[in-house]
């Protein structure tokens, strides 16, 4: 959602404590909006979501010289 010019008046006096919760707040529906987007995406389904990114395995490449 666009902010308006009154929002962006009430950030300007909110502290940095305050703006910081509202970021991770943002950030917490924003994973919990991933991982329900997943669920539904997959349902129905014999194993379960993992909602986190995915790694490679393996040692790591030698560096050439």
């Amino acid at each position: 959602m666009p902010k308006t010019p009154a929002d962006s008046a009430k950030d300007e006096k909110k502290s940095p404590a305050a703006r910081s919760l509202e970021r991770e707040q943002r950030s917490q529906r924003n994973k919990d909006e991933e991982l329900d987007r997943g669920l539904k995406d997959t349902f129905p389904a014999s194993d379960p979501v993992s909602p986190t990114g995915s790694t490679t395995s393996g040692a790591p490449r030698e560096k050439k010289r």
